[in-house]
């Protein structure tokens, strides 16, 4: 831009030596802002192709960190809600991240209506929203006392017209998309009733969680239930193994009254054990699971005890969270602000190499398998290594093997699984009337397994 007005130019022959002095030095000014690094203005996504949109739980930025979605409910362990509302919506659902070493901005959310699998539906803003569809993100808080700065955000989710799916995105004003998150409302237009079913042979009964349910429609107009009706069934909130049911076992029109039982041990979740857990919400002294803490470094380390293999052995009973987290800091209290980052070293004890990659398992990880969540084998140690930089907080984690591109992860080879694991289910209940562009969700229930 500089050399554009220092070439001859007939505008600039009509200004006076001092005007254009000026001029240059404003200029300059405006550069030398404009040249800092994209990281620490917060805009790492800046000048690069706009990725694809995903319809899932989903963070486009590196420098987005400790997302949570859940129920507002003014309860001090809400964050370990599902982000699950009625449609009623007396209490909103809220969204909160972080974005490291960056100034505050203006971020802007937009939701979209989806169908049962995720697909974006066909409704227009108007027919799910009561307002614009572009809401300003409001609450923004610079951290205090941490040595990672970083900009503590949160949003409350507005009123929807309509049941469903909906996915949340988060944008730098621009355009440059920062996080995706799933979020559902449900109406209580019938009943879910569920319970525990039969343990199915020996295999079966030592491992997996059998899960049986009944919906009841008594004064909700139901066509073709066996068709159109889609339940979707997940452990622990997750997204990652959820089982996607297609149609009815039985379907009792006189009750009006559908009935799922599963027979197959591969229609039924694996109980797996309690999960891990270690506990950095003080860096003064060593929380569950931690072995050291060295305070030199920035940011700080975190030395994890080493695990090892819980193949084989009995099943133990001990409290967690079902592979969630809950953010802390025992010094300052305010763990919004006043959480600081740290890396946290995992170790995972193995005599040789296994046959497959070792990736780190939870809500840490956002239940998928990011490049920094896999482990390496050091043969010098005997182990698996990993390490992530985490936000101060009580974790629970899975270690998982993956055998193949395409092969699900698969925890029970390292954690075991036992028919007595305390673990949450719930039902999602899916369908579209007739006449209608979208699929609602219809019903919900939890059901909670094992619950000690």
């Amino acid at each position: 831009m500089l050399q554009c007005l220092l070439r001859p130019n007939p505008i600039f022959r009509m200004t006076n030596k001092r005007t254009l002095t000026y001029l240059i030095i404003a200029l300059l000014a405006f550069g030398l802002y404009a040249c800092v690094p994209l990281e620490q203005q917060g805009q790492s996504t800046a000048g690069a192709a706009a990725p694809q949109l995903r319809f899932e739980d989903y963070v486009y930025d590196e420098s987005i960190r400790s997302v949570q979605a859940y129920l507002a409910t003014s309860l001090e362990d809400e964050v370990l809600n599902p982000a699950v509302s009625p449609l009623s919506q007396e209490r909103p659902i809220v969204l909160e991240f972080d974005r490291l070493n960056a100034r505050q901005q203006r971020l802007l959310v937009k939701l979209r209506h989806c169908n049962a699998n995720w697909t974006p539906s066909t409704l227009n803003d108007t027919q799910f929203l009561y307002d614009f569809n572009e809401f300003i993100v409001t609450d923004g808080q610079i951290s205090v006392n941490t040595r990672i700065p970083y900009v503590h955000y949160r949003f409350a989710v507005p009123r929807v017209r309509i049941s469903g799916n909906y996915l949340l995105e988060v944008q730098e004003e621009g355009g440059n998309t920062l996080l995706t998150r799933r979020l559902m409302v449900y109406q209580d237009a019938v009943v879910v009733a569920a319970k525990l079913g039969a343990p199915l042979g020996p295999g079966g009964r030592e491992t997996r969680q059998p899960i049986e349910f009944n919906i009841m429609h008594p004064d909700y107009e139901i066509i073709n239930p066996a068709m159109e009706v889609k339940t979707i069934i997940r452990q622990n909130y997750r997204w990652d193994n959820a089982k996607v049911i297609g149609k009815p076992t039985y379907v009792h029109d006189a009750q009006r009254r559908l009935e799922y039982v599963f027979f197959e041990p591969k229609d039924q979740f694996k109980g797996l054990s309690e999960f891990r857990a270690f506990d950095t919400r003080s860096l003064n002294y060593r929380g569950i699971g931690v072995q050291s803490i060295n305070l030199q470094p920035n940011p700080v380390e975190v030395i994890l005890a080493p695990d090892k293999s819980r193949q084989g052995e009995a099943y133990t009973q001990t409290p967690d969270i079902n592979g969630m987290r809950i953010f802390g800091n025992k010094q300052y209290g305010n763990s919004a602000v006043n959480g600081d980052y740290t890396w946290v070293d995992f170790q995972l004890k193995a005599d040789v190499k296994v046959p497959g990659e070792v990736y780190l398992q939870g809500e840490l990880t956002g239940w998928s398998e990011p490049a920094n969540a896999r482990m390496a084998y050091n043969p010098e140690l005997g182990a698996y290594t990993g390490r992530l930089l985490l936000k101060q907080g009580y974790y629970n984690y899975y270690y998982a093997l993956i055998t193949g591109t395409s092969a699900a992860p698969d925890a029970s080879y390292f954690e075991g699984s036992h028919f007595e694991t305390d673990n949450i289910y719930d039902i999602l209940v899916y369908y579209r009337p007739p006449g209608t562009r979208a699929d609602l969700l219809i019903g919900y229930e939890q059901l909670y397994f094992n619950r000690k």
